[in-house]
């Protein structure tokens, strides 16, 4: 397999996911800028949508979009224990967090990463993003250590990747102490410091 990643984007999530899993797998870098990959391939290529991540299957197949990303390689790796059993009302709650950091968190912060982007419609965002993590921050607050309760899953993957963004785009986490504190819990796991390590993030 071969995952096409940009450094910090939603990619990251199923980076973590692979490590997780303990997978072999590939990294090719991608500058979003010019549409290349780091070996000098077209990204429209490989995904005409033209955003990472995407993931080539052994096979050549190449699957796009996160949030299902995930769900597969959890279900192609079940001993990793990343998903809940298909059919189960978990599994549904699995999709359910996925679905919503998909749709209202992570584009909620579209807007922040966007040049043009006015300073009035700035500022309707960051309120946008700090209603999703009031979301997040309640939720948390029960004293679960993930999303799902005590084990980590793939949709904590994707919430790490998308709250770690409040840092680049000025929101930060001070205001949701529980999302702060699950960041941290996560950011600790061995396969998250090398999956951050791998794309640069970290110091090697």
């Amino acid at each position: 397999m071969k995952l096409y990643y940009a450094p910090g984007a939603c990619s990251l999530s199923p980076h973590i996911s692979l490590r997780e899993a303990g997978v072999p797998f590939d990294l090719e870098r991608v500058d979003l800028a010019s549409r290349k990959t780091a070996s000098g391939e077209e990204f429209s290529k490989v995904n005409p949508k033209g955003y990472v991540p995407a993931l080539r299957l052994d096979d050549g197949e190449v699957l796009t979009e996160g949030a299902v990303m995930v769900q597969f390689i959890a279900d192609r790796y079940p001993a990793a224990g990343l998903a809940p059993a298909n059919g189960t009302l978990e599994r549904v709650r699995l999709q359910e967090h996925l679905n919503f950091i998909a749709s209202e968190l992570h584009k909620a912060f579209s807007p922040l990463f966007t040049p043009s982007t006015s300073e009035e419609a700035k500022r309707a965002a960051q309120a946008n993003v700090a209603r999703r993590l009031d979301y997040f921050e309640q939720l948390l607050g029960d004293g679960r250590l993930y999303l799902l309760g005590e084990r980590f899953s793939v949709a904590d993957a994707y919430l790490f990747t998308v709250a770690n963004w409040t840092g680049p785009t000025g929101i930060g986490l001070a205001k949701w102490p529980n999302v702060a504190a699950f960041v941290a819990r996560v950011a600790a796991r061995p396969s998250v410091q090398a999956a951050m390590r791998a794309e640069g993030l970290i110091a090697a």
